[in-house]
């Protein structure tokens, strides 16, 4: 057992650990001569996540602020007075052992997540788990607990992140018969630890405390799984060909190999050799908080994150995953832990009269150090230029490498004009919200930038997915706006045919409009070829190949999407309709369930839930899922149309002509202020 040496920033009279030590000390039981009875604890363990890499001052400094924050917590008081708590310290946190209640370490860690909400400083992992130990003599001759009991909880421990409060199965079962508990407890599977062994492992977090990312080993693992279970049918295929190549000639061989090869598509192996490299860029925030311009805050991140998104070796958060972070309380750190980035970009943003002000700081989420930061002044037709050094001062601190043409494209202007470029910031703004009004106002700020700029190809692509968006959102013909939509994508390209969104764009066009289906899945094919890191290429991608029966590839691609850009909302919900396209009804509830815990209010994914229900044969489930999907549409005919449908299959036939008969008013209506407006 390999003890540290003492330290004077621990108590003199408590012996002193490494985490990786505290299983060498269940072998101390042996060695003693007394009688020693068992005991169940409920321990919790608590790491200091990247301790190691402090000074020596620093890590005495963070060491002293969890201590006390961990005795001022009701549990360890109430705990301690009852004597019915042991402390054992170790090098980077501490174990404490109640023999009390399960339900007391868990509050523990609770009370000590909700103290740690507004200390960067302390970014911690713990583990809970209920089992055995014994009473020891310690180091010091002091009486002591060992045993399986601190072992595993340890061992639960290690598999988390900062954040993560991860519990055992044991205590968590012991949990689960009260419903106060049930809706936190979120099963993990298995996480393999140290000498090979296994745990059943489930993530404990509420809308205030916890990480509800997926453990970054737990991803490793199944990433890794993911790309074994690919290859097992690609090297089946292998073995055949080389069997029947063996019996005409070698010279085929070579040529089915090598068939075989270039037919290899990226998959989880790909991204597990970028997954180190990964960035979120929050919408920045104002200096002086009375005097807010959201639309340049979230314009900042939406330029930075297109910068960004040149990179090949880096994979970049989408807007439409970080615009929800616009909170001036958010904390950079949660937002990358939710968001599973290794690196999170932040700033401040203030414009004043012709001058603009501009902080930036790029943050490590595993430990909060900061990698770089800056302070940029300059007049506001400077703005391209601050943007530009900001991305290039990211990429050095990452190390990335990147090749001429990614370097031209890191400080590529899409306009010189700054009035056209504001009002393409505005309706970038307004078109995120993806509700008719403002889809509406978007498309005006659009036209209105590429009068400013008939060359600005962002611009054209902006009114594109404008015009896009809705056909599914607004109660507009699909003659009346996708051809519009099909036009300003076309010219984007015109412009500027290297870049990946007007082709994603042109995809989902050929699919619903066109069925062109060679025609999108070229387009599809071409957006992940100019920007293979971009999950809303490989949503595209699955659109057409869902469409097209391609229902495997479709899965496949849509794990690509979701691994890409977690927390994207549409990438998640189409992800669930083509599942749902596949006939595989409990795996695409499941995955909009997924969806919906994100946002409950995104519509479309209620819309689909109805139709999985409908699958399912559940027609009163879909009823009320297409009823939540009209509430919070602001009305739009589809999720009505579709309730009538489920009421003739749930065979109540009054209800489903009061539904037609509302559907022929709504059409005379749009008649009637069409015939006005005209």
């Amino acid at each position: 057992m390999n003890l540290r040496a003492r330290s004077p920033r621990h108590d003199a009279t408590l012996s002193i650990w490494r985490s990786s030590d505290i299983e060498g000390v269940a072998a101390m039981s042996s060695e003693l001569k007394h009688d020693s009875q068992f005991e169940i604890a409920h321990v919790l363990f608590i790491d200091i996540v990247g301790s190691a890499k402090l000074l020596t001052n620093e890590q005495s400094e963070v060491l002293r602020d969890l201590n006390q924050i961990v005795r001022d917590t009701e549990q360890f008081r109430a705990a301690e007075t009852a004597g019915k708590l042991i402390r054992l310290p170790t090098g980077d946190g501490m174990v404490l052992a109640f023999f009390t209640s399960p339900e007391a370490p868990v509050r523990c860690a609770m009370e000590i997540s909700k103290a740690l909400r507004n200390n960067q400083k302390l970014p911690l992992r713990m583990g809970v788990h209920s089992g055995p130990v014994e009473p020891v003599l310690d180091v010091n001759e002091r009486s002591n607990v060992a045993g399986a009991g601190i072992t595993m909880a340890q061992r639960v421990m290690d598999c988390g992140d900062a954040g993560h409060i991860l519990l055992s199965t044991r205590i968590a079962d012991d949990l689960a018969q009260y419903s106060k508990w049930q809706p936190h407890l979120h099963e993990l599977g298995e996480c393999e630890v140290k000498h090979g062994a296994k745990v059943n492992l489930v993530n404990f977090y509420t809308d205030e405390v916890g990480n509800a990312a997926l453990p970054k080993k737990l991803k490793e693992e199944k990433q890794a799984t993911a790309a074994a279970s690919r290859t097992k049918p690609k090297l089946t295929l292998i073995a055949v060909a080389l069997f029947v190549v063996i019996a005409l000639a070698i010279g085929f061989w070579f040529l089915s190999r090598d068939g075989a090869q270039r037919s290899t598509k990226p998959g989880a192996a790909a991204l597990a050799s970028i997954a180190e490299k990964t960035i979120a860029v929050l919408p920045f925030k104002p200096l002086v908080p009375d005097n807010r311009d959201q639309v340049l805050e979230l314009g900042m991140a939406d330029s930075l994150i297109a910068k960004l998104s040149n990179i090949r070796e880096m994979v970049v958060r989408s807007l439409n995953s970080v615009r929800k972070y616009d909170g001036l309380e958010q904390d950079p750190l949660a937002a990358g832990r939710e968001l599973e980035v290794n690196s999170v970009l932040e700033g401040n943003v203030q414009k004043s009269g012709d001058r603009i002000r501009v902080t930036a700081r790029l943050i490590s989420v595993a430990d909060g150090s900061s990698l770089w930061a800056n302070t940029f002044d300059e007049k506001f037709t400077d703005v391209f230029a601050v943007q530009d050094a900001i991305s290039q001062k990211v990429a050095n601190a990452l190390a990335l490498r990147l090749s001429g043409d990614e370097n031209k494209r890191l400080t590529k202007r899409y306009t010189d004009n700054l009035d056209a470029y504001q009002l393409y910031l505005k309706g970038r703004y307004h078109w995120n919200k993806l509700t008719p009004p403002e889809i509406t106002k978007s498309i005006g700020f659009f036209k209105q930038a590429i009068d400013l700029d008939p060359t600005y190809a962002l611009a054209y692509f902006g009114l594109a997915e404008a015009y896009r968006s809705s056909a599914p959102t607004s109660d507009v013909p699909s003659k009346d706006v996708l051809p519009q939509a099909k036009a300003a994508a076309t010219k984007a390209l015109e412009i500027d045919e290297s870049l990946a969104e007007p082709h994603a764009t042109l995809a989902f066009i050929h699919t619903w409009f066109d069925w062109d289906w060679a025609g999108a899945e070229r387009e599809a094919k071409r957006a992940i070829e100019l920007n293979p890191n971009w999950g809303f290429g490989h949503i595209a991608y699955a659109q057409v190949l869902s469409f097209m029966g391609r229902h495997e590839e479709a899965i496949l691609e849509g794990e690509r999407a979701r691994e890409l850009d977690p927390l994207s909302l549409i990438i998640g919900t189409l992800d669930g309709l083509h599942i749902y396209q596949a006939r595989l009804p409990d795996e695409a509830s499941a995955r909009l369930q997924k969806t919906l815990e994100l946002d409950p209010n995104f519509w479309i994914a209620h819309h689909f839930l109805g139709e999985v229900c409908i699958q399912k044969q559940k027609y009163f489930e879909a009823i009320v899922e297409f009823s939540k999907a009209r509430e919070l549409s602001g009305g739009n005919s589809l999720p009505l149309s579709m309730t009538g449908y489920a009421w003739v299959l749930a065979g109540d036939v009054a209800k489903a002509r009061a539904v037609l008969k509302e559907l022929k008013s709504l059409s005379n209506q749009c008649c009637l202020a069409l015939l006005r407006s005209g």
